[in-house]
């Protein structure tokens, strides 16, 4: 550990460091459509492209995701974006050998299972939305190489494994990048290779990894369904269901309520790859989570339909954190928020939620998505997304070389880095920022044909989109400083007046939220809901959102509290020395040491958190999920507690709360989850 001068320092010169490489560089503060280094600004935007919608006899969905492109990023979120393409996203080629020029999905000899596509499953829409020549120029030789060399036989990847879960994720990639690109290759290669594996599943079934993730592959299934309406897809939709894991039946008779252990699963015996260490593995479970909902496409249940919330609620229930995730370090792993949960797992949950709410319609749905979106996942990334953690934990006071608190993990779980504990997460953290900004607005279908559609602002952020609504070109333009902000303001632009509803999610937590349209005051919406406005809309019309943010308290592990302002979870930042334990090609792998005390109890009211939790809001940069200029601080009445302490790097067992002290009362103050590395996000509450 090291003085508060020397962690400053060290943080700086380790930001300073990533400043050679062209990591850190300065951003424009405005509103305006991104424009990366790589597009054209003064193109004309690209035409928007009608929604492929559900074909008979598939379930219509609630809503339907965009095309890929309908949605531009801007502001900080346009940032963000920018800053994983300068990071680690936009440079893994050149610096981590599993996705270099030997790649297998590159046909050489090097990595050839998950990594490649994982990669591109990220890079592929980063590209795309920034419209980044040099990011599509790294993107384009896997493709080509992938779409060019399939099999006779109609199998495409490496020769050099057979296994079906690698291919899974790059029919996602060739999907995405069909609706960007409008390749001609891609249908026809699907086709084949869809063709191919419905007679070959019989004599080879899915196995492991993809027998737990067989619904990420139907929905590329699908996806090709409506686009061709070749009946075999049907088919082959069945039989991955027949073959791959009964996430409902898991449940619905929920077996996992306790922290799952080495032990348990038998792992020193070999087990690892068996069905109850499968079961309870924090990935396969976050993109289990929408298995219901991309089922009932096809089997029209309503309690297939259900089911996502169902799932979402067991695990809040039993292994649920502040943040928004559950625990998962590796395995399922309890609710203390000194467990762990994978990067990998915060993506795939936000990818099983954007799904799903277009599938399901459930605001609660967007609600969880903005909570990860916020929360957990810049809370495990640097600032400049250089680095990552494999496990993040909500009470983190140590990120160093200790075995403990992980269930399966190793020693380096926590560390930031290039490739901490294992690999995956380096490739498939690149999803995260990207797929939510393809996520911001979707159409609601209430009939089969198109004149019955509207616009959804399904999750907040600023950004530019463009859509064919009841036949008709619309144009809607996003201005916000949302999370940390209440307001949100919406350019409504069709080309022609047009008659449709736009729907705006109103969070469970936005109590007393305003609406209005052009200055004129709409009725009150409902929290936990979404708002309606139907109306004749006219190029230029104006919608204004306001969702009040007083501080929230909710309730966690040994009655501890979170404090909550909007979608924001806020910690305590415990001051961070950072110590460089070894240099990673272009990167490095980081320890971070606590410099000052975290263990305080907060004196709060829970029936009244506005009375006693002051805001405190500033200036909001095009980084704000950064320590140095975090846009909203709280401040709250706090006692340390002398006796809560941390062991091996872990912050003990939360104290039962309410909690006594005789230290002197302090105010401390809190700021967002994402800008403290190393933090506190449930305290002991205070006895009064």
């Amino acid at each position: 550990m090291g003085s508060s001068a020397q962690t400053r320092t060290t943080r700086r010169r380790f930001l300073n460091r990533l400043g050679q490489f062209g990591l850190a560089t300065a951003l424009p503060p405005s509103l305006k459509l991104f424009a990366s280094a790589g597009s054209d600004p003064s193109a004309p935007p690209a035409a928007p492209t009608s929604v492929v919608r559900d074909r008979a006899p598939l379930t219509p969905s609630t809503f339907y995701m965009l095309p890929q492109g309908s949605i531009r990023p801007a502001g900080w979120l346009g940032a963000q974006l920018q800053i994983q393409a300068n990071g680690l996203s936009g440079h893994l080629d050149e610096t981590w050998p599993d996705v270099g020029p030997n790649s297998g999905w590159l046909g050489g000899t090097g990595e050839s299972w998950e990594r490649g596509p994982y990669f591109l499953d990220g890079l592929v829409p980063l590209a795309y939305l920034l419209d980044d020549s040099r990011l599509k120029a790294k993107a384009q030789p896997y493709i080509d190489w992938t779409l060019d060399h399939q099999a006779v036989s109609g199998m495409i990847g490496p020769a050099s494994n057979d296994d079906w879960w690698p291919r899974i994720v790059m029919l996602k990639v060739l999907t995405q990048y069909q609706e960007f690109s409008g390749d001609a290759r891609v249908i026809p290669v699907l086709d084949k290779y869809f063709r191919y594996q419905l007679g070959e599943l019989p004599r080879r079934p899915l196995r492991d990894w993809g027998k737990f993730r067989w619904q990420d592959e139907l929905l590329s299934v699908i996806w090709l369904y409506n686009r061709t309406g070749s009946s075999y897809l049907l088919d082959l939709a069945a039989l991955l269901h027949r073959q791959g894991y009964d996430w409902m039946a898991q449940y619905n008779n929920f077996q996992y309520t306790q922290r799952i252990t080495e032990e348990f699963l038998k792992l020193k015996e070999g087990y690892g790859l068996k069905d109850l260490a499968l079961a309870t593995h924090g990935v396969n479970n976050g993109q289990a989570i929408k298995t219901g909902a991309v089922w009932s496409l096809v089997s029209g249940a309503d309690a297939d339909r259900r089911a996502v919330l169902k799932m979402m609620a067991e695990l809040d229930k039993y292994h649920g954190l502040p943040n928004g995730m559950f625990s998962c370090d590796e395995h399922l792993a309890g609710p203390d928020p000194s467990q762990g949960s994978e990067l990998c797992t915060v993506v795939e949950y936000m990818y099983s939620l954007e799904r799903s709410l277009a599938i399901v319609g459930d605001p609660a749905l967007g609600d969880r998505l903005e909570r990860l979106a916020f929360n957990a996942l810049p809370g495990t990334l640097t600032d400049d997304m250089w680095a990552h953690q494999y496990n993040q934990e909500p009470n983190q006071v140590e990120c160093s070389l200790h075995h403990k608190p992980w269930v399966t993990d190793g020693p380096e779980s926590n560390l930031f880095g290039l490739e901490p504990n294992f690999g995956c997460c380096t490739a498939n953290f690149n999803q995260g920022w990207p797929k939510f900004a393809a996520s911001l607005f979707m159409l609601s279908s209430e009939a089969e044909s198109d004149k019955n559609d509207g616009l959804v602002a399904a999750v907040y952020a600023p950004c530019e989109a463009r859509a064919i609504v009841r036949g008709t070109s619309v144009h809607v333009v996003e201005e916000t400083d949302y999370p940390f902000r209440e307001t949100i303001r919406l350019s409504v632009n069709p080309a022609v007046p047009l008659t449709f509803p736009l729907q705006l999610r109103i969070p469970a937590w936005a109590k007393g939220a305003v609406l209005s349209v052009n200055g004129q005051p709409e009725p009150q919406p409902k929290a936990g809901s979404f708002a309606r406005i139907e109306r004749t809309w006219r190029s230029g019309d104006r919608v204004e959102l306001k969702l009040p943010m007083p501080p929230r308290v909710s309730h966690w592990f040994h009655d501890s509290v979170a404090i909550e302002r909007g979608p924001l979870v806020f910690s305590f930042p415990i001051g961070e020395s950072w110590v460089k334990l070894r240099d990673r090609g272009m990167t490095a792998d980081w320890q971070v040491f606590p410099t000052t005390a975290w263990n305080y109890a907060l004196n709060v009211d829970a029936s009244a958190p506005e009375k006693n939790i002051g805001v405190t809001e500033s200036e909001l940069v095009d980084a704000p999920f950064g320590a140095r200029h975090t846009p909203v601080r709280l401040s709250v009445n706090a006692r340390k507690l002398t006796d809560w302490r941390a062991e091996d790097g872990v912050a003990n067992t939360l104290p039962q709360s309410p909690a006594v002290s005789d230290q002197p009362a302090e105010t401390v103050t809190l700021i967002p989850y994402a800008a403290a590395k190393l933090r506190i996000t449930a305290f002991p509450r205070l006895k009064t």
